[in-house]
């Protein structure tokens, strides 16, 4: 490729640093189709003849019909899959093959293919999101009024129901779906046409290139069409908060899946033994999303730092830019998948939830609440009453609703037989009846809300 100037070729190690061809192969499919949108356009606007635009189409169909068959050869002497795909159209259709890079350079090539390969992995991640989405909504309608504790510091707080807590995942994964929808609204304007970095002097239709690739138009800037990677990096921090997302949730699997918590049993399919401890379930693909997500917030991290410091336009630093996000498109994919099979196969053990729940003195602010509102005492006096309840009944080894009505006058006169009626875990729940609370009525309204949002949006 560089004959016309190099009098030697490149050293071994300077061939095998410059390759791209081992990772960027993946964009074979992007490559054809934006080198099929080009010679259209260039066939449209008379830079090449139509016979010739015609046959360079017909070349490249030969050449993805190769690829989908064969797979991508990793020839390091071509470098990357634009040369790699010049180089076998050639072979097809010989000299005329190089009329294609007319008005075009690799810098916007490139910038076009991994622009679309972005857009196609947020499609797939958000199909993934929506079955995720789904799972959470079939089992948080299962267990609306399966008692659980709540926890703040990981100490038992007040109880929820398991469907309430399902469905705070779903609010998570909502503004999960609306990062990554966001991020493909912004970064679907066409790179193409901006050549190398100053655009270029034949009269091509930059509009038409894009609207033939699906984009919403031209980028308005060569230089900034050829060296943004703002799109890559809009998908891996909508990827990270995802990936935070589904490892908190993975966190609480392994606990939940632990003997001291037993509130869940995973599925065989979604556990692993010990090749020593037969006894042994460990929770390894609730682990592994878990670890994933260090490594996505890596690939993010080693992209802004690959950006951070590039002068316009072009650099080779840049072709680093696709491993990361490869890597982290892949990590992604497999964590969201092992956390919808693991919510949509999970025994939830309600009985065990409701038990600790019931033990932890959960219902205590509802001792306090009921004291400001039938007791008419500020809530600060309030806790301070309910305290010494709690104190007393764990002393006696008891749950709050079993201390006899005498001795709870004796810590404060004011209270009466009604209060029983607020300090059972059932009734606590029952009451958590605000927007957003954690009441059985509102759980299923929240289900029923995000299902016709889904089917709407």
């Amino acid at each position: 490729m560089w004959g016309g100037r190099f009098a030697e070729g490149p050293a071994a190690v300077m061939r095998e640093i410059n390759a791209s061809i081992p990772f960027d192969k993946r964009l074979w499919r992007q490559d054809i189709a934006g080198s099929k949108a080009h010679v259209a356009m260039l066939g449209a606007q008379g830079i090449v003849s139509a016979a010739d635009a015609a046959t360079i189409a017909a070349g490249l169909d030969q050449v993805a019909a190769h690829y989908e068959a064969n797979g991508v050869a990793e020839d390091m002497v071509l470098e990357d899959i634009h040369m790699q795909t010049e180089a076998r159209l050639a072979d097809a259709i010989g000299p005329v093959a190089g009329r294609l890079h007319t008005a075009r350079s690799r810098n916007d090539q490139v910038a076009t293919d991994f622009r679309l390969w972005v857009r196609d992995a947020i499609d797939q991640v958000l199909a993934a999101l929506g079955g995720f989405q789904a799972a959470l909504l079939v089992r948080a309608e299962e267990h609306a009024d399966s008692v659980m504790p709540g926890f703040t510091h990981l100490q038992s707080a007040q109880p929820v129901t398991l469907g309430h807590h399902l469905m705070a995942y779903h609010a998570m994964i909502a503004r999960d779906v609306g990062r990554f929808a966001d991020a493909r609204a912004r970064m679907n304007r066409s790179p193409l046409g901006s050549a190398a970095l100053a655009g270029t002097g034949f009269p091509i239709d930059r509009a038409m290139t894009a609207a033939a690739l699906g984009f919403d138009g031209p980028m308005t800037n060569s230089l900034d069409g050829v060296s943004d990677r703002d799109f890559a990096i809009e998908f891996l921090t909508a990827a990270t908060q995802c990936a935070l997302h589904l490892s908190r949730l993975a966190e609480e699997f392994v606990l939940w899946a632990s003997q001291p918590f037993g509130f869940v049993a995973l599925s065989d399919q979604w556990s692993t033994g010990s090749s020593i401890m037969p006894q042994k379930r460990n929770p390894d693909a609730a682990e592994l999303v878990r670890g994933h997500s260090g490594r996505i917030i890596g690939c993010m991290t080693a992209l802004m730092v690959t950006m951070k410091g590039l002068p316009l336009a072009y650099s080779k630093d840049m072709q680093d830019d696709k491993p990361p996000v490869f890597e982290a498109h892949d990590l992604l994919a497999l964590s969201i998948a092992a956390m919808t099979g693991m919510v949509e196969s999970a025994t939830f053990r309600a009985t065990r939830m409701r038990a600790v729940a019931e033990a932890g003195f959960a219902t205590a602010t509802d001792l306090a609440d009921w004291l400001v509102r039938e007791a008419g005492l500020p809530f600060r006096e309030a806790h301070h009453v309910t305290g010494r309840a709690v104190k007393l009944a764990e002393e006696r080894g008891i749950a709050l609703e079993a201390l006899p009505i005498d001795d709870l006058k004796a810590i404060d006169a004011r209270i009466d037989e009604r209060v029983y009626g607020v300090l059972s875990v059932d009734a606590s729940v029952a009451s958590r009846t605000s927007f957003g609370g954690t009441a059985p009525d509102n759980v299923r309204a929240a289900i029923r809300a995000a299902r016709a949002e889904g089917e709407t949006a």
